[in-house]
């Protein structure tokens, strides 16, 4: 078995090829042969043991997968080999077979395409989650996405937009504002060329924008929640250009306003039946084509620190693949 290894915590490029033996599984476990990895912002961290979860070395990174299943163990009766599903593993997705616990997967609806269903579960999900349940997104309120043409902020323009948001695209161009609004965008904002503030302001007629989706952090935080309507809600997703900002505390007080934080990956474990819910709510809606489930590449598993390297450098836009 074919496997891409971590064995020291010093980025993607030190990534290696490996040859494994093929996994079993034990009781209430499923081997997936695995057809996509998807990857993520945060494995440009965890492979340079900067991310909240370091696994022990040696690991594969890709936080998710989709696959056929190959053989089932003792204890499982609701899957059955050849089923096709997907799974949030958290990091491991990056090698021919994953073992997995069967309650861990998802299957894979008649009519999406595996390449689609492996990159939904963490964007989206975190998405819905951080809307829908943090942010108490309702219909008619205003939406201000960061990193709006990334995995995460173009699944929130999707989620935004479907849940009844007006939804302002913000990124650091013109051509990623485009690529926005194809998916659902009412308006973009160029923060790379226009204060972040003061056009939140205009596009809403001085009123302020009722929830900033963050997963960007640094500067562009502070900004977007000096633009927060009273009663406005910061959803804090992450990190993405490096620094974790310092808010001063007199912002969210004098605007009545939350700074909400969103642990996607806490809520799957201490909120199951919650997360089971918003799974199926969202591959139901990318088996309708109510979410595009963008795949902006996809790579052979041998390139996969190739793959990383260009979510570091922010050419992705929506989600990158590699194969097996």
């Amino acid at each position: 078995m074919k496997a891409v290894l971590c064995s020291e915590l010093s980025g993607p490029a030190a990534l290696t090829f490996a040859d494994l033996p093929a996994p079993e599984p034990g009781p209430g476990e499923v081997v997936v042969d695995v057809a996509y990895a998807a990857l993520n912002f945060f494995d440009t961290l965890i492979t340079a043991g900067r991310y909240q979860t370091k696994p022990a070395l040696p690991f594969s990174p890709g936080g998710e997968m989709s696959g056929v299943v190959a053989k089932v163990g003792p204890g499982v009766a609701d899957v059955r080999p050849g089923d096709r599903v997907a799974a949030y593993l958290g990091y491991g997705a990056c090698r021919e077979q994953v073992v997995v616990r069967a309650e861990a997967l998802t299957p894979v609806p008649d009519g999406l395409p595996l390449h689609k269903a492996a990159g939904i579960i963490i964007t989206y999900g975190t998405t819905l989650h951080a809307l829908a349940d943090r942010g108490d997104l309702k219909p008619g309120e205003t939406l201000a996405v960061l990193g709006a043409s990334g995995g995460v902020g173009l699944a929130a323009v999707e989620i935004g937009a479907l849940l009844g948001a007006r939804v302002i695209a913000c990124a650091s161009s013109a051509d990623k504002l485009a690529f926005a609004r194809e998916r659902g965008a009412h308006d973009g904002i160029d923060y790379a060329r226009e204060d972040l503030k003061t056009r939140l302001k205009e596009l809403t007629d001085g009123r302020g924008v009722d929830v900033v989706y963050d997963p960007v952090g640094g500067e562009a935080t502070e900004a977007a929640v000096r633009a927060l309507a009273w009663r406005g809600r910061l959803l804090v997703i992450g990190f993405a250009a490096g620094d974790i900002p310092k808010l001063p505390l007199n912002l969210p007080m004098l605007k009545g306003a939350d700074v909400r934080g969103v642990f996607w990956g806490a809520h799957t474990e201490k909120e199951p039946e919650a997360h089971r819910a918003e799974l199926a709510r969202i591959f139901a809606w990318a088996a309708e084509g109510a979410i595009s489930a963008h795949v902006d590449a996809v790579l052979p598993l041998s390139e996969t620190a190739d793959a990383i390297g260009r979510i570091a450098r922010r050419e992705v836009r929506g989600k990158i693949l590699v194969r097996t």
